[in-house]
């Protein structure tokens, strides 16, 4: 099984360099193994969001990663990096024979110019209706700089004015994120929450309990 994952990987290569030569500068193609989370990327053409190979998964990559063999496609969405650029993406998951989910390939556009002349044509065109803003994604080669902003967009209130049911309900959308499918996040969550290591794999299996008994 490994080497029919291998082989799709191997197969798919050019097909990431000619889809970004299809779109020109704007256009970037990433292909990923979700069998090494840290070190997803396998190959890449383009620089939208600056990747490199042997970098890791984005937030978007970590969800799918959560999902499992449950995991879709998903198509010509639309996110905001944390410096401002808008970008387009499609996520198409890849399955081996057995239907498992064990990677992704990527394409990310940069569509940052023509949503300006898009505001601006409708401006002149007189259409005032503002359009909703997208979520920001944070994309990087550190698996951790991924994991820390996942965290800081959680953290409304501290960990200490959390009561029971929010510190599972923090650890419950963090596990459901892909979070705690990264080695040594659990680490890095507790350091950054102020608590135990111990603490945190408490609370990780509590909310996984609760998730799986059915209450909200």
């Amino acid at each position: 099984m490994e080497a029919e994952r291998n082989a799709i990987l191997a197969a798919l290569t050019p097909v990431v360099d000619g889809i970004a030569a299809t779109f020109g500068p704007v256009c970037e193609v990433v292909l990923h193994d979700y069998r090494n989370p840290e070190k997803s990327v396998v190959a890449v053409a383009g620089s939208v969001t600056g990747r490199s190979v042997g970098g890791a998964m984005s937030e978007i990559g970590m969800r799918m990663l959560a999902r499992g063999d449950e995991a879709a496609d998903e198509l010509n969405y639309v996110t905001r990096t944390p410096t401002g650029q808008l970008v387009k993406s499609s996520t198409m998951v890849l399955r081996d024979s057995t239907g498992a989910v064990f990677g992704a390939l990527c394409v990310n556009v940069d569509v940052t110019a023509a949503n300006q002349v898009h505001a601006l044509l409708g401006a002149l065109a007189g259409s005032g209706t503002a359009a909703a803003e997208p979520p920001v994604t944070t994309f990087g080669d550190d698996i951790d700089s991924v994991v820390d902003a996942m965290l800081d967009e959680h953290r409304h209130r501290s960990w200490a004015a959390l009561d029971r049911a929010g510190r599972l309900d923090l650890f419950r959308s963090l596990d459901e994120r892909g979070v705690f499918a990264v080695r040594r996040a659990i680490e890095q969550v507790a350091g950054r929450l102020g608590i135990s290591r111990a603490s945190a794999y408490s609370y990780l299996s509590q909310s996984r309990t609760k998730s799986a008994g059915g209450h909200s």
